[in-house]
Formats: structure tokens, sequence, C-alpha cells
């Protein structure tokens, strides 16, 4: 006679291998986001090789990074197109093949075009289908309670691989030339890349008959669930949010225009940091090391500020990380007047402790604000404003660079560019359309 396990015991046994396959999700995502960001981040360790090898000034040699920012105007709607028709499994293989196939080009390079089209066009360009943009277009949806968190350790891998792989580049790169470190970054690209996510990913778990946060449907017998109603403005999240209709709203442009700011910061600052340090009288592999140590903190960065951001609300994660741009900024004027070790490490450790975690809220806020069918199309669309900012920031600061002979200018730009982004997501308000859960929850206590 066979015994019927009690129904806690049967809902638990049924929960269990749905969550198991969200946190696979994750982990795939976890690896994928480390070896396409750290692909992306390493032309910062080959642009002083560059320069040093063919001459061109750094307004000239940075603008690979920005032309692929830009491109990717035209290129992010084709991997928004292909995230709906095809999904992860379809989009981030692409992604993949792409900056392998750049990486490779690099290496055969003799003018600022080839540069641009092989970093440009193919690397930085086709990361944007396996980064932060692309895998913000899914992950929301495999999470609800812990949303902030599971995309913070998701994003997380790229500190991970950062700290190992950037500072290996460096090393090939001196001890065998850039050309054999960008050959070792493609064949990477390209093996860990493309196979998990045509194994593993998913684009959400109705795709398999799952629920988000590992959950079932009910079955006859259950218990009823208690619901938590996050909604603070119905008619604002019953809308069907199209793009059309999203554009007008002052909440789309808000979080558009934090996003270019956040961004403009991020990159500015990534792409120039070793070579700013270097002129700073610091050794090169101390400049690499510190480059890594940057996402190497953002693993508790990324981790902690999306989990801050599911209990205190994602207005709150947000400036958090954008206090880190400020000190960083601070930091970085300061080593201008003054180099030390000590000030370089403040620098690195705001940087990547809080300012990184930004990247873990990149999707929850429009998520939030626009959810619904067409949210792909409308985050597509703020990203494509906020590449614009990375584009500019890149691209600016090599200008200031080149015309006065130093960065404090950009740097000063950057901090008050920290600032303002704070204060766009404020004005955006996602806290007015929807809570985070930890806030639906006490909010229900304290009606009940």
């Amino acid at each position: 006679m066979t015994v019927a396990p009690p129904p806690r015991a049967a809902a638990a046994a049924r929960r269990r291998p749905h969550l198991y396959y969200g946190w696979i999700v994750v982990g795939v995502a976890f690896v994928t986001m480390g070896v396409a960001v750290t692909a992306r981040t390493g032309f910062g360790l080959l642009f002083p090789e560059v320069i040093a090898e063919f001459g061109w000034n750094s307004g000239v040699t940075s603008g690979a990074f920005s032309v692929g920012f830009l491109a990717s105007t035209a290129f992010l709607p084709i991997v928004g197109w292909m995230m709906t028709r095809w999904g992860p499994r379809g989009a981030i293989p692409v992604g993949a093949a792409m900056v392998a196939l750049g990486y490779v080009a690099a290496t055969q390079v003799s003018t600022p075009f080839e540069l641009y089209v092989a970093f440009g066009l193919l690397a930085v360009n086709g990361s944007m289908a396996m980064s932060y943009i692309s895998h913000s277009m899914f992950l929301p949806n495999w999470f609800v309670r812990n949303r902030g968190l599971a995309i913070g350790l998701a994003f997380a891998g790229v500190g991970v691989a950062s700290v190992v792989l950037l500072p290996a580049m460096q090393w090939l790169i001196e001890t065998e030339g850039w050309r054999v470190a960008c050959l070792a970054v493609a064949a990477i690209t390209a093996v860990a890349i493309i196979p998990l996510n045509l194994a593993f990913q998913r684009t959400r778990p109705e795709d398999m008959g799952l629920l988000p946060d590992g959950e079932t449907a009910p079955e006859p017998g259950d218990a009823p669930r208690a619901a938590v109603d996050p909604v603070v403005d119905r008619k604002w999240a019953e809308t069907d949010w199209t793009l059309r209709l999203a554009i007008r709203t002052s909440r789309f442009w808000w979080v558009a225009s934090g996003y270019f700011c956040g961004l403009f910061i991020w990159y500015a600052i990534q792409v120039h940091q070793t070579r700013f340090l270097v002129d700073q009288g610091f050794d090169a592999r101390v400049a690499a090391l510190a480059l890594g140590m940057v996402a190497f903190f953002g693993i508790a960065g990324q981790i902690g500020v999306g989990a801050l951001s599911d209990r205190w609300g994602r207005e709150i994660g947000w400036t958090v990380a954008g206090v880190g741009y400020v000190v960083a900024s601070i930091c970085l004027l300061a080593l201008e007047q003054a180099p030390s070790a000590a000030l370089m490490w403040t620098m690195v450790v705001f940087q990547g402790l809080l300012g990184n975690g930004v990247a873990a809220i990149f999707g929850a806020i429009p998520a939030e604000i626009f959810q619904g069918r067409r949210f792909p199309t409308i985050l597509t669309a703020i990203s494509l404003v906020a590449n614009m900012g990375a584009a500019a920031g890149v691209w600016l600061m090599g200008v200031i660079r080149d015309q006065t002979g130093g960065y404090a200018a950009g740097f000063w730009l950057c901090l008050a560019l920290s600032v303002l982004c704070i204060g766009c997501i404020w004005a955006a308000a996602p806290r007015k359309v929807r809570l985070v859960s930890r806030q639906a929850a006490r909010r229900a206590a304290q009606a009940a």
C-alpha cells in the first residue's frame, strides 16, 4: 500500500525542480555575463598598446569603442527582435560569434577604419546581444520576489571573470603581444558562451510550463495562496504599454536620461581608467589589476545593491550606486593632483562595490514601470539612449585628454552626471507604480 505524502510536502516537491531551473538560468547568465563584459572591458587594456604601435591619438583610438555603441542604435532593435522570436538561445550565440570574429579581425588591423570595424561594429556591438541589456530582457521574467537579488547574482559573473581574465589578458599582452591576447579572448568567448546558451537558456518560465520564483499553478486540494498586491497606480499598471505609448510619458524620458548619465559615467571611467593610472605613474600591471578589482568588488556590489533594492525600493538602490560614482569621481580628481595607492584603491572600491550595482537594477526599473508584452521593445528604446551615453562618455573623455593633456574636466563632468542620474530615477518614481516585494508585504501587513 502506497502512502500519499502530506499536501504541504507534495506542493514542495512540485515546486523544487521549478525553482532549481530558475537558478540554472541565472547560472548560465553568470558565465555568459562574465566572459561577454570582460571581452568588452578588455579594450581598455588594448587601448595603450594600439596607441603605442600605430601612433594614433586617444580620440581616434577610443572612437572604436564609441562607434560600437553608436552602431548599437541599429543593432539593438535586431537584438530585441531576435529575443522576441528566438529568445536568448538565438540572440546570445549570435552576439558571441560577432565578438569572437571581431577579436580575430583585430589582429589584422592597420588603419583606424579597420579598428572601428573589428572592435566597434563586431566586438563592442556584438556584446550588446549577450551582456546587461540583452539579459535584462528576460531575467526579470524568472523572479518577482527576489528579482534584484537574482539579477545581481547573474551579473556578478562579470566580477568573478574580470578578476581572473583581465590580469591574464594583461599578462598575455606583455609576454606574447596584444594580438595573441585577442585570439585568446575570441576562443574563450566562442567556447564558453555558445554551447551553454544553446543548451540551457530560456526566455521565461511559462515556456516550460512553470511560474516565476519556482511557483507552480495551484492544484485541486491546495490551500489558497495569500497574494500580496504590489500595485500603487492601478490605471498605469493595467495599461497595455507599447513603445508608442511609453515615449509619450515623462517616466520613459526620466528613466532614459538617468540611464544615459549612468552609462556615460560607467564607460567614460572604465575605458580610460587604465591609461589615466599609467599617466599618473602607476605600473601597467597595477593599473590592469585595478580595473579587474573594480569588477571583483562589483560582485558584492551587484548582489548587495540588487538585494537592497528588493527590500527598500529601486530608487534607494540606484541612489547607493550613484553615490559610488560620486566618490569615485572625486578620488580620480584627487589622483590627478596627488597620486597615491590609497586614493586609487578607494576609487576602485567605491566604483565596484557601489557604482557597479546599477547593473542589478537596470532591467528591474523599467520592468516595473512598463510591465507587459511589449517590454523588450520598450527596454530596447531606453537602452539605445543609454548606449548613446556610453558612446559619448568614451569619446568625449578621449577628446578632453587630447585637448587638455589630462582628464580633470572629464572627471568633473562625471561627478555632475552622477548627481543628475540619481535625480532622474527619483523623478521616474517606479515606487509610485509598483512597490518591490518587501515593500508590498510591509504595506499588506500594516493594512492587516
